[in-house]
C-alpha cells in the first residue's frame, strides 16, 4: 500500500498546481496524483493517507468535480485511513473563505477515517469559514489570489505535520 494518494478537483488549475506542489514536497510520484473528475472513489483503497484538495466556488460550494466523487467516498468505510484536506479560496470572500474544505470534512465524518492536518488560522484575514472548528482550520487554507507569497511557507508547515 502506498503512503500518500493526492486527490483534487480543479477548474482553473490552481488546486491542481497546489496538489503537485504538495506531491513534490512529500516526494509523491505523479502517478499518485488523481483528478477526481477522472477517478473512481475506489482508487483510494491503494493509499494509507488521502490528501484531498478543492477550491471554493460561488457562495461557498465545492468545486464541481467533487460532487460525484465525494458521494462515493462518503459511502465507503475508511477505518484505518488518514485524511488531510487542503483548499484554495479568496479571502475577500470573507464569509465563505475555503468553505469547501469544511464540506469535505463534514461529508466524510461517517467513514471512520482519522483526520490529520489541522492548521492554525493566525495570519489569515476572513470573517467566517465552514473549515474552521474551535478556532483551528480542519485543513490547509490557501489564498493564491491575494496571498500567493504565503503559500510556500504554509505548504511546508502543513506537510511537515502529515
Amino acid at each position: 500500500m502506498k503512503k500518500y494518494g493526492i486527490f483534487y478537483g480543479s477548474t482553473t488549475g490552481t488546486t491542481e498546481d497546489v496538489a503537485r506542489r504538495i506531491a513534490k514536497i512529500l516526494d509523491v510520484d505523479t502517478t499518485n496524483i488523481h483528478n477526481v473528475a477522472e477517478t473512481a472513489p475506489s482508487a483510494v483503497a491503494d493509499y494509507e493517507t488521502l490528501i484531498l484538495g478543492t477550491s471554493t466556488w460561488g457562495s461557498g460550494e465545492l468545486q464541481d468535480s467533487w460532487y460525484d466523487f465525494i458521494a462515493g467516498l462518503a459511502a465507503m468505510e475508511l477505518h484505518g485511513k488518514r485524511i488531510a484536506i487542503f483548499g484554495c479560496g479568496d479571502e475577500t470572500m470573507s464569509d465563505t473563505f475555503c468553505n469547501a474544505v469544511g464540506t469535505l470534512f463534514d461529508r466524510l465524518q461517517d467513514t471512520h477515517a482519522q483526520f490529520i492536518g489541522e492548521f492554525d488560522t493566525e495570519g489569515y484575514h476572513f470573517d467566517h469559514s465552514d473549515a474552521v472548528r474551535d478556532g483551528k482550520a480542519v485543513g490547509l487554507l490557501l489564498d493564491e489570489v491575494n496571498h500567493p507569497e504565503l503559500t510556500p511557507t504554509r505548504l511546508r508547515a502543513w506537510t511537515s505535520t502529515l
